[in-house]
């Protein structure tokens, strides 16, 4: 049987790279606990198109 617990995957999306217009993006998959971060998630992760550092949110 499955685990049946609090923590979920969620899909980070690049925000920079979206309103620079150039095609591609930049996606990361992690998990998060639902129960203590019920709010979106942002992280700072590395773009590979860009080159940098950028801020990263959950998307649904």
């Amino acid at each position: 049987m499955a685990k049946k617990g609090n923590r979920v995957q969620v899909i980070l999306e690049c925000t920079e790279h979206k309103e620079s217009g150039m095609p591609g993006t930049s996606r990361y998959i992690t998990t998060k606990n639902k129960k203590n971060n019920p709010e979106r998630m942002e992280l700072k992760k590395y773009n590979p198109i860009l080159r940098k550092v950028t801020l990263h949110r959950e998307i649904k």
